[in-house]
């Protein structure tokens, strides 16, 4: 099982840039396909960015593409989102999850972090 934690949200003016961290415990954290997802006001759970166990496999959502890196650091066994030039429509919340191989979903979450960006 994996325990996920993220942090490093807050308020940003538009063009600005936050990193997200996710922090997971458990030691097969490595094993684990990650996402971040995020969910705004009224609207419904949208996935931004995968990435694959090793690192070397990145998937964007298009509204993030050019602007939003997703990165893993295994050793540290956490996995990042580096949000550039950032818009008020990236304002959500924002989670992530581990995604659970033998039952093809993302299975684990985490309680998720709060992006507002001003305009």
């Amino acid at each position: 099982q994996v325990q996920l934690v993220e942090s490093g949200g807050g308020l940003v003016q538009a063009g600005g840039s936050l990193r997200l961290s996710c922090a997971a415990s458990g030691r097969t954290f490595s094993s684990y396909r990650m996402g971040w997802f995020r969910q705004a006001p009224g609207k419904e759970r949208e996935i931004v960015a995968t990435i694959n166990w090793s690192g070397s496999i990145t998937n964007y959502a298009d509204s993030v593409k050019c602007r939003f890196t997703i990165s893993r650091n295994n050793a540290k066994n956490t996995v990042y989102l580096q949000m550039n030039s950032l818009k008020s429509e990236d304002t959500a919340v924002y989670y992530c999850a581990a995604y659970q191989t033998d039952r093809g979903r993302y299975d684990y979450w985490g309680q998720g972090t709060q992006v507002t960006v001003s305009s």
